[in-house]
């Protein structure tokens, strides 16, 4: 039968994308995941007089120890005393020594963010002139290398085996409840929990060196450990562990005393009461997520870690249950198949949980995101893009699978019956023959005839040892024939159901999901490891907007793309005093990211147009990593300017970005 979409759902789907556009239109104060938004010095800058302290503003609160904020001189020595004080809110500072010579400092930092990422960083500002450095403008790096990527597999296999867990135990309760006595359902649950378990502590392990030093060795440092164990993320983490606890308990009850429980009142208590303990145990282990995650700090946390546990929730349901369904559809013994009311109930359940997801990740990417702008120009925003795609592709092919749960065939339901009847009927006759012999010639061909039949008693008779082995023999024969007609009485099973076509193209479908569901995980387990596009954009503009501050410097923004290998970036121009005569440029080019790096060579040319001036040819001098300047340049007069500016990224990948600015 034809269904057609009735008015109430219609206006729910309205509804859904009307909250999306206000959503998503809206822009509000920052959000998760720490960038640096202000520095004293500022980046770049000339002072005339060596600073007291070195300041550092981040978009929230961080975690620091004594090595986290450096300042090191030209030659690479540090010249910062104590440890790094909070001074307020957001803001860090570090005392420098006295008598500092001229020449270029950098400034670097490596801190963990309130939503447990660290976050490094470096930047350069000089002191009376600029001067080469032997410092490399890049910053130290945290969160790579080999623990880095230790970590993210660590971090996709708990998401893993959370899935598989709680998604594994609905499918049971809510959809199968015969599916508790099947073991291949059961191995999948209890490798839901060990690999979760497995993960949880590799995690905690690997937390210290990952947020520090990342070396390898630096994993089984006790000392890094007790310093995670006292972090937000080291609570969560161990939190984690008590409640899993818990779940191995949930799952023997699951699969002991309730799969042998016969189906009655005692059972649907029992039912009952496993679901509600589950629930609260599933909702604890996703709320050790959503406490040292993204969602615990920025906006409206207090709304954002309930949305997050839910969120989680109806991932494990939806992909968790698809995965026992998969295993259930494939795995399943004969005798118990899953049937097309257990597959309709999975489909009611599965259409809740997209409901959810559509629900709970509107508020998320407007959270997250805060303007439709940052859907493209954000990592965080295409990634976003990429699993709303994934999403819809899952979508559907689950329509495809509902479609063939609706010819889930009763025809062969009834095949199968009629087919046991026939094999009653067959092993009855069989049974009734008098001998040994003829058992065997029915099992082996079915079709003897009599003077066969007679031939094989005779050959029984003549080599009767007697009663007592005749009676041995006899039920040795009988076990063996009762197990040859279990295993064809399987086989007939098995050739009956993989026949049939609604089955068929179900397994297909729900494989092919499977399959996207894999991949859709390793998106979200990246998303929850890149900075917001709420916060990337505003970093951006803390640092890279045309700005005319109050000593007359003027700051430029100029992003380029030579359409090569690392073509992309954004070049940072700040002409200082931006008044006609001598001016210093200092010229940083950075990575859509966000990070300082070098290309082949830069060339700056200004063009005052209404007078006809120029263009006037400025070669920086490479300083240090993506930092060129160049001292003394001449600006004959006041005016409207044009600054052009030519990157080149290769032999052959070349372009000149161009930005008007009034000087004087």
């Amino acid at each position: 039968m034809t269904r057609t979409i009735t008015a109430r759902p219609r206006t729910l789907v309205l509804l859904l994308l009307a909250a999306l556009g206000a959503l998503l239109a809206g822009a509000a104060p920052a959000s998760a995941h720490a960038a640096l938004t202000g520095s004293d010095p500022a980046q770049g800058v000339v002072v005339q007089q060596p600073p007291a302290r070195v300041s550092l503003t981040f978009s929230e609160k961080v975690a620091m120890n004594g090595d986290s904020l450096r300042v090191l001189d030209p030659k690479g020595k540090p010249v910062q005393t104590g440890a790094p004080d909070n001074v307020r809110g957001t803001t860090y500072a570090v005392r420098l020594k006295g008598g500092l010579g001229k020449g270029t400092y950098t400034v670097t930092y490596e801190v963990v963010s309130a939503d447990s990422h660290p976050v490094a960083g470096a930047y350069t500002f000089s002191i009376g002139a600029p001067s080469r450095t032997v410092v490399s403008g890049s910053g130290p790096t945290v969160g790579g290398g080999v623990v880095g990527g230790l970590y993210q597999v660590g971090r996709y296999v708990s998401y893993a085996g959370y899935i598989v867990l709680v998604g594994g135990a609905a499918f049971v309760l809510l959809c199968w409840r015969r599916g508790a006595g099947v073991r291949a359902l059961q191995r999948l649950v209890v490798g839901g929990w060990l690999a979760l378990t497995a993960a949880t502590l590799w995690l905690l392990l690997l937390r210290g060196s990952y947020t520090t030093t990342g070396k390898v060795a630096d994993v089984f440092d006790l000392g890094l450990l007790g310093q995670v164990l006292a972090t937000k993320p080291g609570a969560a983490l161990v939190s984690r562990l008590l409640l899993l606890a818990a779940a191995a308990l949930f799952i023997a009850v699951l699969f002991g005393t309730y799969q042998r429980r016969e189906e009655g009142a005692e059972k649907r208590d029992l039912t009952f009461g496993l679901g509600i303990g589950g629930l609260v145990v599933a909702a604890g282990l996703a709320t050790s997520w959503a406490m040292s995650e993204h969602a615990s700090v920025g906006l409206q946390p207090g709304i954002a870690m309930p949305v997050d546990v839910v969120h989680l929730l109806a991932v494990a349901a939806w992909l968790g249950g698809l995965t026992a369904l998969l295993v259930a559809l494939y795995r399943a013994p004969a005798g118990t198949p899953v049937e097309a009311a257990a597959v309709r109930r999975f489909s009611r359940l599965a259409f809740g949980s997209v409901v959810a997801l559509v629900a709970t990740g509107v508020y998320q990417s407007w959270r997250q995101l805060g303007s439709w702008s940052a859907f493209t120009d954000t990592r965080y925003g295409q990634l976003l893009l990429a699993k709303i795609a994934l999403v819809a592709v899952m979508v559907g092919l689950a329509s495809v699978s509902r479609r063939w749960t609706g010819r889930l065939a009763d025809q062969g339901a009834e095949g199968e019956r009629a087919a046991d009847e026939a094999g009653t009927e067959k092993e009855s006759v069989t049974a009734a023959k008098p001998t040994a012999g003829q058992d065997t010639a029915a099992m082996g061909t079915g079709t003897a005839d009599t003077a066969g039949q007679e031939l094989a008693t005779a050959d029984a008779d003549a080599s009767d040892p007697g009663p007592t082995a005749k009676d041995s023999g006899d039920s040795r024969r009988a076990a063996q024939l009762a197990r040859q007609r279990a295993a064809v009485d399987a086989a007939r099973r098995k050739r009956l159901r993989d026949g049939d076509a609604g089955r068929f193209g179900l397994r297909r479908s729900v494989l092919a999901e499977a399959a996207v569901a894999v991949v859709l995980l390793a998106v979200t387990t990246a998303l929850t490891q890149t900075e917001p596009g709420r916060t990337e954009q505003e970093a951006k503009a803390a640092t890279g907007a045309v700005t005319a501050p109050t000593n007359g410097s003027l700051s430029l923004s100029l992003p380029f793309d030579t359409g090569g290998a690392d073509g992309k970036g954004v070049v940072a121009l700040d002409i200082d005093p931006a008044h006609a005569g001598a001016n210093s440029l200092h010229l940083f080019v950075r990575k859509p990211g966000g990070q300082l790096f070098d290309v082949p060579e830069v060339k700056i040319a200004l063009t005052l147009e209404a007078k006809k001036i120029g263009p006037l040819s400025v070669a920086p001098e490479h300083i240090t990593t993506g930092h060129w300047s160049a001292d003394g340049v001449q600006i004959p007069m006041a005016g409207d300017w044009k600054v052009d500016v030519t990157v080149r990224t290769s032999d052959i990948d070349e372009v000149t970005v161009s930005k008007n600015a009034q000087i004087g």
